[in-house]
């Protein structure tokens, strides 16, 4: 399916910013077998002194730029156009917990989709024994399926609540206040698989949502969104799951 996206977003200041430098983040990633980028621009307003465009360690597309005159605003747009295809879950090929952790063994590579790379505390997903005791009560048969429970659980458990929370928010604390949005809620399914042993990631990229019947699909209506990614054994590979709406992503 081609998806083409626009993005526009806008920074007001409280007061003039005399210079700054910024790592933007928000181009599209081709991803073998998944997602190819037809065509992508991203520009800025004012124009940047300095901009140099790079892929960081895990492939990301980053554009660093940098201002030397005062500047009350900020805007960044970003278009694509992106062909995506959906693989079907299949079979759930993964082992257990104790299979898995005897599978990361064997693991040598340090590649960026190494799962080696997602199993440590960050600073917004740290290793919380709440949120591993909450986590471990979705412990099934298989990898897959103990992401699967938990993904569903905070769906259920967890009311969507923009302004409870903010960018800074850490897990532990939207995990305490059971409320947040899909940044929140994907950090605290990261701490707690990560919690189990279970390598996982987080994901930003974009919803597309569904208009009700008969009505048009409103410019603007669709969203940046968050979700995980889990490393689930050598056969499953990397699955992905998103707690926001209770569903494999």
């Amino acid at each position: 399916m081609l998806y083409d996206i626009k993005l526009h977003l806008h920074y007001d200041y409280a007061a003039a910013a005399g210079g700054g430098r910024h790592q933007v983040r928000v181009m599209p990633q081709t991803i073998a077998g998944i997602q190819r980028v037809i065509a992508a621009s991203l520009s800025f307003q004012p124009m940047p002194a300095e901009r140099a465009d790079f892929s960081d360690f895990f492939g990301n597309n980053v554009t660093s730029i940098a201002f030397r005159e005062a500047h009350e605003t900020l805007d960044i747009r970003m278009n694509a156009r992106v062909s995506v295809t959906r693989p079907e879950p299949g079979l759930d090929v993964s082992p257990d917990i104790a299979g898995l952790r005897s599978e990361l063994d064997l693991v040598r590579s340090l590649s960026p989709l190494a799962p080696h790379h997602f199993l440590a505390a960050s600073d917004h997903a740290s290793i919380d024994a709440a949120i591993t005791a909450y986590a471990h009560d979705s412990l099934a048969s298989s990898v897959v399926a103990t992401a699967v429970d938990l993904c569903n659980r905070i769906h259920r458990d967890f009311a969507y609540d923009g302004k409870a929370t903010t960018v800074q928010t850490r897990a532990s604390d939207a995990f305490a206040l059971k409320r947040g949005v899909c940044q929140d809620f994907s950090h605290i399914m990261i701490a707690g698989l990560r919690g189990l042993g279970i390598p996982a990631g987080y994901v930003s990229g974009f919803l597309r949502t569904i208009p009700p019947k008969g009505k048009p699909r409103l410019e603007g209506a669709d969203a940046m969104h968050a979700w995980v990614k889990a490393w689930c054994g050598r056969d499953a590979g990397w699955q992905e799951f998103d707690p926001t709406n209770g569903m494999r992503a």
